[in-house]
C-alpha cells in the first residue's frame, strides 16, 4: 500500500512537472493600481530531526520521486554531479561569526497540526506569536507554544489551490502594525492567478470581509507562481514573482521587462491600491514595468533581508541541474538582473556563449545531486546561538537538507548543518530573530537551536 501512494504521488507530481499543456492561454498581467510615482512612505509529531556532525549524503532524491510543494517547481529529473559547483566570489564578505563552525544543530519541536505549512513570520508588534500560513487558505497562530483553535485569518473560500504551486503563500505584516491592524497576503485565486491584498484585524482575528485588493496578475500556467511578500528596511513591499511557469521560461519573462512575471517587484501600499517609488529603477515606465526592482528570476521561493546589513537574500529555483542563491547588498539591489532564462546558476542555460558579466551571479549554487528545490531561509540574527551568528540558513524541499552559508575570504562557504528528513518549504524567524523551520509532510513546526 506503500508503494502504490508513493507511485501514486510521483505519478501526480510528473504530470504536473511537464508543464506540456498550460493551464490555460497566456494572460496579460492586470495589476489593478496606480502607475503614477509618487515620494515613498514606508497530529503528533515525528521522532525529532537529530543533528549530523559530519555530513554523510544520503541516497540522493531527485525531482522525479520526490513530491513537490506548492510554490515551488517541478525540475526536470536531474542528472547528478559529482560535486557542488564551486562558490562565485563576491565582494566585500561580512566579518565571520564567532564561535565553533560548523555548529551541531537540531531541531525542536514547538506546534503540529499544521495543514501544509507553506510560511512562518511575526506580527513585529511585541506580542510574540508566530503565524504560520497554510497551503489551503488559513493562518494559524502560535502563542507560548500552543496553537490557537481559531485560524487568525481563514480565506479557503477564495483562494485556488489544487495545484502543487498555489495556495496561499505568504503574509506581511506593515510595519505598524499595532496601531494600523493592516496585513498583507499573496494568494492563487480560483482562476489560478496571483492576488496580493490588504486586511485588517484586532487581537487574534483578522477579518475576512476586510480585503481589499492591492495587485492581480494573470498567470499563463499553473506553477512558478513566486508567492512571498515582505516589507524590506525601507517599508516597501517586496513581491516575488515567477516566470509564469512551464518549463525553461517559454514567455522570455526573465529577461522581458515589460512583464511583472519573473521579478521581484517593489511597490508603496500607504496608499492603496498602491504607489510606485520614485527610486524604482523604471519608475518613468519607458524601458520597463514601474514595479519591478529585481529581473531574471525563474521562482524566487523565498527571499529575505539580513535585519542587520539591509543585504537581501535571493533562494532562486533551478531548471535542469543547479539550485542557487543570490546576495544583494545593501544600496546596490535596483535593477539587479540575476540571468533567468539566458543562465541557470552560474552556467549558461540554452548556449555556451552567454555574457556572464552582465548579470549579478550567486554566491552559491548546488547540483541536482544534493536536491531538487531550494527553500530560500534568513541571516540568523538571534542571542541565543553565537555559533550561528551571521550565517545564512537555508535548505532544500527534496533532500531535506540544511545548510549554513557564510563568507570565507573572498568566497562563500557552504556547510550542511543537519539531514532533517523533512520536505522543507519554509523558513521563518520571530521578533527576537531565532529562526524556526516548517516540515511541509508532517505538518509540524520547529525552532532550529544549537546543540
Amino acid at each position: 500500500m506503500r508503494l502504490f501512494s508513493i507511485l501514486f504521488v510521483f505519478l501526480i507530481v510528473a504530470l504536473a512537472g511537464c508543464n506540456s499543456i498550460p493551464a490555460r492561454t497566456p494572460l496579460a498581467d492586470r495589476p489593478a493600481g496606480t502607475l503614477i510615482p509618487t515620494a515613498a512612505t514606508t497530529p503528533v509529531p515525528p521522532a525529532q530531526p537529530t543533528a549530523a556532525t559530519t555530513p554523510v549524503p544520503p541516497g540522493q532524491p531527485t525531482a522525479a520521486t520526490t513530491p513537490v510543494p506548492p510554490g515551488q517547481p517541478t525540475s526536470i529529473p536531474p542528472t547528478p554531479d559529482a560535486a557542488p559547483s564551486a562558490p562565485v566570489a563576491t565582494a566585500p564578505p561580512a566579518p565571520q561569526p564567532a564561535g565553533a563552525w560548523p555548529p551541531t544543530i537540531a531541531l525542536q519541536h514547538i506546534a503540529d497540526g499544521f495543514d501544509r505549512p507553506l510560511h512562518i513570520t511575526h506580527a513585529g508588534d511585541g506580542s510574540g506569536r508566530l503565524f504560520v500560513v497554510e497551503k489551503v487558505g488559513r493562518i494559524r497562530i502560535v502563542r507560548d507554544g500552543q496553537v490557537l483553535p481559531e485560524p487568525f485569518l481563514d480565506i479557503t473560500d477564495r483562494v485556488g489551490s489544487r495545484a502543487n504551486e498555489q495556495g496561499l503563500l505568504s503574509v506581511a505584516f506593515h510595519p505598524r502594525y499595532r496601531e494600523n491592524g493592516w496585513l498583507f497576503v499573496n494568494y492563487t485565486d480560483n482562476d489560478g492567478d496571483t492576488v496580493v491584498s490588504r486586511f485588517e484585524a484586532t487581537g487574534d482575528r483578522a477579518d475576512p470581509v476586510s480585503e481589499q485588493v492591492v495587485l492581480t496578475i494573470g498567470q499563463p500556467f499553473s506553477n512558478h507562481n513566486g508567492g512571498l511578500i515582505v516589507f524590506g528596511p525601507d517599508g516597501m513591499l517586496y513581491i516575488g514573482m515567477g516566470d509564469g511557469g512551464s518549463a525553461g521560461d517559454p514567455l522570455g519573462a526573465g529577461q522581458d521587462r515589460s512583464t511583472l512575471l519573473g521579478k521581484i517587484l517593489r511597490i508603496n501600499v500607504e496608499d492603496l491600491p498602491y504607489t510606485i517609488p520614485p527610486d524604482n529603477p523604471w519608475a518613468d515606465g519607458v524601458d520597463g514595468r514601474q514595479e519591478n526592482w529585481v529581473i531574471g528570476v525563474r521562482n524566487p521561493w523565498r527571499f529575505s533581508f539580513d535585519r542587520a546589513t539591509g543585504d537581501l537574500f535571493i533562494a532562486d529555483v533551478g531548471q535542469n541541474r543547479l539550485e542557487e542563491v543570490h546576495l544583494l547588498r545593501a544600496g546596490r539591489i535596483a535593477g539587479a538582473n540575476l540571468g533567468w532564462n539566458v543562465m541557470e546558476g552560474d552556467e549558461c542555460f540554452r548556449r555556451n556563449d552567454c555574457n556572464r558579466d552582465a548579470f549579478d551571479l550567486p554566491i552559491d549554487v548546488y547540483p541536482h545531486s544534493l536536491g531538487c528545490s531550494v527553500t530560500g531561509g534568513h541571516v540568523y540574527r538571534g542571542a541565543a546561538f553565537p555559533a550561528l551568528q551571521g550565517v545564512y540558513v537555508f535548505g532544500d524541499f527534496c533532500s531535506g537538507r540544511i545548510w549554513g552559508l557564510r563568507p570565507s575570504g573572498a568566497e562563500w562557504e557552504r556547510v550542511e548543518l543537519l539531514q532533517s528528513g523533512l520536505q522543507i518549504a519554509s523558513f521563518g524567524e520571530d521578533e527576537a530573530g531565532e529562526l524556526y523551520v516548517a516540515g511541509y509532510n508532517n505538518g509540524v513546526l520547529y525552532r532550529i537551536v544549537v546543540e
